[in-house]
């Protein structure tokens, strides 16, 4: 068995997890990745190697010769890399920005990886918007961010990774007294005629601008021009108060004074939320996270797309890269 100069860490954690296993569906799950991923992993370590380490059937899979031998210095391989990303994350906590308060989404994996990871500290931040954070994570100001990855610019990509976390049904927040207020839900087609705020000028959330951009195309609804920057809850609250403007937005959008959210359907419009962490990030609380993330996404659902749901087709190829 020749070594290349160089082995990914991944492949060898996906091999230990598999040897583990002998099973690839359950060595999958274990790992938070689809089990194609997975096998292309093992598939490569293997060429890297130019040696078979599992003998694999359709009913089992057992590891060869090769697999064996390799094996022991593969784990002790990995808990060395486990030690030293210990005692690097020790220094500094796992900054994580939740894009603003009293978001649902951000919020709750926050918390399930701080369950998972007790030992470690995770900071919240709060930097608006995906594109506003993406700068601060290539700088490496923040660690990880949520929103939507296929909205960047992509040279922002380039230095990325992403984990889909949730296809999040989107709603629309009215003033109180308006006329679609009564609903209990609002079909897409009733905001025609409409002038609805998403964002535009914002520099930090071009990506939600572009996303409502994309929905309204063709419905007659009409996107409302770029308002002074607030900056804050109270001067938010303020200046939409004053437009009276509609505002695209979440499910879960915290509440806001003398105003409804309501559901929007026919269809059902996604936000497609991904944990977004810079390439080659080393801190030992970012597994914490991404197994956090996937959990309470299959906990809740979060991943399924409704029948009736409606996305762009390049947030459709993201979200299903995983």
């Amino acid at each position: 068995m020749s070594a290349p100069a160089h082995l990914d860490p991944r492949l060898l954690r996906a091999f230990v997890t598999v040897a583990e296993e002998l099973h690839f569906t359950r060595a999958a799950t274990r790992l938070y990745v689809a089990q194609q991923a997975l096998s292309r992993d093992v598939r490569r370590l293997e060429r890297e190697l130019g040696n078979e380490l599992f003998v694999r059937t359709t009913r089992q899979v057992t590891l060869t010769a090769d697999g064996e031998r390799l094996l022991p210095y593969a784990r002790a391989v990995l808990q060395a890399q486990d030690d030293l990303l210990a005692a690097a994350g020790r220094a500094r906590p796992l900054l994580v920005d939740l894009n603003s308060p009293g978001l649902h989404t951000p919020r709750r994996v926050l918390h399930r990886a701080r369950e998972l990871a007790p030992g470690h500290e995770l900071m919240a931040r709060y930097e608006s918007g995906l594109t506003g954070a993406a700068g601060e994570l290539l700088a490496g100001r923040l660690d990880a961010s949520f929103g939507r990855f296929a909205g960047l610019a992509p040279a922002l990509r380039a230095g990325l990774d992403q984990q889909p976390v949730r296809h999040e049904p989107m709603a629309v927040v009215l003033p109180e007294d308006h006329p679609l207020a009564a609903l209990t839900e609002v079909p897409l087609a009733a905001l025609a005629g409409e002038t609805v705020y998403a964002g535009a000028g914002n520099p930090r959330t071009p990506e939600w601008t572009d996303l409502a951009r994309s929905l309204f195309e063709g419905r007659g609804i009409a996107l409302a021009p770029p308002a002074p920057l607030a900056v804050g809850e109270e001067e938010f609250q303020r200046i939409m108060a004053r437009t009276r403007h509609p505002i695209l937005a979440v499910i879960d959008f915290p509440p806001l004074p003398s105003t409804v959210l309501r559901p929007l359907v026919d269809p059902i419009p996604l936000s497609p939320v991904s944990l977004v962490w810079r390439k080659g990030l080393v801190h030992p609380a970012l597994g914490a996270l991404r197994r956090a993330a996937a959990v309470v996404a299959a906990e809740e659902g979060w991943l399924r797309r409704p029948v009736e749901g409606w996305l762009p087709d390049r947030d459709i190829i993201v979200m299903a890269a995983h």
